[in-house]
C-alpha cells in the first residue's frame, strides 16, 4: 500500500475529550473516527488491526475444535422474557417494535439466542459435547460511553458457548477455553492477570476475568506483588504466598463462566441421556471483548511518540521510509524493494509522500509499524540503507543488494520466535 493512497487521517494534536492513551492514539493514528458518542467507524488501518485480532482468535478457537457461527443482531424480546433477563438488562437494551408489532431488541449479548438454537437442533447425548462461537457486534445503551472502544454503545465481541451432558464435561471445556485464552492474549502482545470473579447477571457459580493492568481501566483488581495471584475481592495478603496484595486499575478483556443449566432449563434446551431421560444441557460461556482488546493492546504497547504494535497485530509488516522521495535513486530503490517484498507475501506500506523528514518520522512513530527500512540519500552513496525496529529504535546498516533478503529473514525469525513461544 502506498501512503499517498491510504486513507489515514493522522492528527498532530490530542483530540478534545479523548481521555485515555489508547483513545487518543487511535484517533491520532487514523484508526477510528467517532460518529456519535460511543459509536465508531473503523478506518483502513484500524480495520486491518481488527481483522488481525479476529484471525488470531479464530485460529486458536478452531484449533481446539470450536465451530464458528454467526447469530442475528435482531432478537425477539420473548426470549429475554423467558430467561428473565429482560428486566435485569432493560436499562442497556435498545428496543423497538417492527412493522408487524413484534417486540425486538438489538442484541446486547447472545446467551438466549444460542440456547434457543441448540434447543431446537440438539436432542441426544450423542450430539454432545459441542462448542460454538461467533464474532459479532453487540449493542448496549451505555449511560456514559468513555475511553473510546473500552466502553462504547456498539462493540465487537467474541462469544463462545460450550454444551455438555455433564458437569465433568463442562469442567473439561472450561479448562480448555481457559488455556486457549491465555494463548490468544499472549499472541496479541498482552500480559494478563486472571482473577476469580462474580458471575453477575450472566449466572452460574464459577467465573474468571482476564484483565490488563492499566490506569485507563474501569475495573479494579487485587494483585499479589510476589506471585501475581489476582482476585476481585480486596485482601491484605495473598492466600497462597502471603505476599502483599495491591489494588490496581484494569481493563477487562475476557470473561468466562460456568453457566450450568441456568439458560438450558429456562429455554428447554434438553437432551436424552443413555437411559432416555430428558435433562438440561450443561452450559459454559466464554467472551472476549474484541474491540476493547485493541484499546488494551495500545494501552500496553505505546510510548510518548505513538503506538508500538505487536508483530501479529500490526496493520503492516514493514514500513519503507524514503526520506527524499523526489531523489531518483531513493525513489527507484524504494519502489523496487516494495515490489519484491509484496511479491514475497509481506504487507508493506511505502511512504511515498513528498513531506519533510520530521513529518515522516513522526507519523512512522505514531502508527507504530514494528519494522521500518529508512532510505537516505547519503547512505545510498555507500549502497546501504537502515533497518530499525519500533521498539528500541536501534539502527542496523544493511546493504542495498541484500536488503530484501535481510528484511524477509528478520521478519521470518521474529515470527518463528513468536510461534515457539505460543507452542
Amino acid at each position: 500500500m502506498l501512503w499517498s493512497k491510504l486513507f489515514i487521517p493522522t492528527l498532530r494534536e490530542i483530540p478534545q475529550g479523548a481521555e485515555s492513551a489508547a483513545h487518543q492514539l487511535m484517533l491520532r493514528a487514523g484508526l477510528v473516527r467517532m460518529l456519535v458518542a460511543g459509536v465508531y467507524s473503523y478506518l483502513p488501518c484500524g480495520l486491518r488491526v481488527l481483522n488481525n485480532v479476529q484471525n488470531i482468535i479464530r485460529q486458536e478457537m478452531d484449533a481446539k475444535g470450536a465451530q464458528e457461527v454467526l447469530l442475528p443482531c435482531l432478537q425477539p424480546q420473548e426470549l429475554w422474557d423467558r430467561s428473565g433477563r429482560n428486566i435485569q438488562m432493560e436499562e442497556v437494551m435498545f428496543r423497538f417494535a417492527d412493522r408487524r408489532q413484534r417486540k425486538i431488541c438489538l442484541g446486547p449479548t447472545h446467551e438466549e439466542v444460542i440456547t434457543d438454537l441448540v434447543a431446537k437442533n440438539v436432542n441426544s447425548y450423542k450430539q454432545l459435547p459441542l462448542v460454538l462461537y461467533q464474532i459479532q457486534t453487540k449493542f448496549r445503551d451505555e449511560i456514559r460511553p468513555r475511553f473510546g472502544l473500552i466502553r462504547s454503545c456498539e462493540f465487537i465481541m467474541k462469544d463462545a458457548y460450550s454444551f455438555d451432558s455433564s458437569e465433568d464435561g463442562l469442567d473439561k471445556n472450561y479448562k480448555l477455553i481457559y488455556e486457549v485464552y491465555i494463548k490468544i492474549f499472549a499472541r496479541l502482545g498482552l500480559e494478563c492477570v486472571i482473577s476469580e470473579a462474580d458471575s453477575g447477571i450472566m449466572g452460574g457459580n464459577v467465573s474468571h476475568e482476564y484483565l490488563v493492568l492499566s490506569e485507563s481501566g474501569e475495573d479494579t483488581v487485587s494483585v499479589c506483588a510476589n506471585c501475581r495471584y489476582a482476585s476481585g475481592q480486596r485482601r491484605e495478603s495473598c492466600p497462597g504466598c502471603a505476599g502483599p496484595m495491591q489494588v490496581k486499575k484494569a481493563i477487562e478483556i475476557g470473561h468466562i463462566f460456568k453457566l450450568g443449566d441456568k439458560y438450558s432449563a429456562l429455554l428447554s434446551a434438553l437432551f436424552s441421556d443413555e437411559k432416555g431421560s430428558r435433562l438440561p444441557i450443561v452450559m459454559g460461556c466464554y467472551g472476549i471483548g474484541v474491540s476493547r482488546t485493541i484499546a488494551a493492546i495500545i494501552e500496553a504497547n505505546h510510548d510518548a511518540n505513538g503506538i508500538i504494535w505487536p508483530e501479529e497485530v500490526s496493520p503492516f509488516d514493514l514500513l519503507i521510509l524514503p526520506l527524499n522521495i523526489t531523489d531518483y535513486e531513493s525513489r527507484k530503490f524504494a519502489f523496487d524493494l516494495y515490489q519484491r517484498l509484496n511479491e514475497a507475501g509481506l504487507n508493506v506500506l511505502l511512504d511515498d509522500r513528498d513531506e519533510r523528514t520530521g513529518v515522516k518520522f513522526n507519523d512512522a512513530d505514531l502508527i507504530g509499524i514494528p519494522l521500518r527500512v529508512i532510505i537516505g540519500v547519503k547512505n545510498l552513496e555507500t549502497k546501504q540503507v537502515e533497518l530499525q525496529r519500533r521498539t528500541d529504535k536501534k539502527l542496523m546498516l544493511i546493504g542495498m543488494a541484500e536488503a530484501a533478503a535481510t528484511i524477509m529473514q528478520e521478519i521470518k525469525e521474529k515470527k518463528t520466535c513468536l510461534s515457539n513461544i505460543r507452542n
